[in-house]
């Protein structure tokens, strides 16, 4: 009996070691293996923004991490909040890299001088990144982004057959509407009967005023029929609606 126990803490005490020995063994491994990272690389089809935006920003991220410590889920947050980030993915390199995979916002049109939408209207500071001049340059309210690019989308897809680039467009804080064809001229639209004043526009353009762009100062649809012009150098007139 005295030696059958004997056996048992003898069986137990050398678990015991074994295991320290490998907490020992494992803890050495894992300081062997964290050390301080020495090179990070960016991936990543870059059309707008260099490298070196890109490391300015990374940089203080991974400034004094190490290779298995570091938080990469935080990494990638903090990747993305840099405005010309809109997605990222961080992977360890062995032995003591880590590797950024970056996707860039898309500009698709200015917002407000000072900022770019991208597809979803989402406004990003332009932080001085140079894109190209023919981008549409929309404004509106704090937080209108989706609803003025969704509006710009479906005025110009109707001016499209006419020949007519809408350049720039406006949501006024009251709600009213106006836009600027071919860097020349404004059409304004007001608050109300959007689509049935864009309608008369088109019906006005095709039947009169085609011709005459280089003479139209601007062009108002705010009243209950017809359309009113005024003209460079000349009094302002009125088309009725037939």
């Amino acid at each position: 009996m005295a030696e059958s126990g004997f056996r048992v803490r003898g069986a137990i005490l050398g678990l015991v070691l074994l295991l320290v020995l490998l907490g020992a063994g494992g803890r050495a491994l894992w300081l062997w293996l964290d050390r301080p990272i020495q090179r990070v690389s960016i991936r990543g089809d870059l059309e707008y923004v260099s490298a070196d935006y890109l490391r300015e920003r990374l940089s203080p991220a991974v400034q004094g991490e190490t290779w298995l410590s570091v938080d990469l889920d935080e990494l990638r947050r903090q990747a993305r909040s840099a405005e010309w980030i809109a997605e990222a993915r961080v992977s360890r390199q062995w032995p003591n890299s880590l590797t950024f995979e970056l996707f860039e916002q898309q500009p698709v049109a200015r917002w407000n001088d000072s900022y770019f939408l991208n597809p979803q209207g989402v406004a990003f500071d332009r932080d001085n990144v140079t894109v190209a001049e023919d981008l549409p340059d929309l404004a509106g309210p704090d937080g209108s982004g989706s609803e003025v690019l969704a509006r710009y989308d479906r005025l110009q897809n109707r001016l499209l057959s006419l020949g007519l680039q809408v350049t720039q467009l406006r949501m006024e804080d009251r709600g009213a509407w106006r836009f600027q064809i071919d860097d020349a001229f404004w059409v304004m639209l007001g608050r109300n009967q959007r689509q049935e004043r864009v309608a008369r526009f088109i019906a006005a353009w095709q039947r009169e005023l085609s011709g005459k762009a280089s003479r139209i100062r601007y062009i108002d649809l705010r009243y209950p029929n017809g359309v009113a012009i005024a003209w460079h150098g000349e009094s302002d007139s009125k088309i009725d609606e037939p």
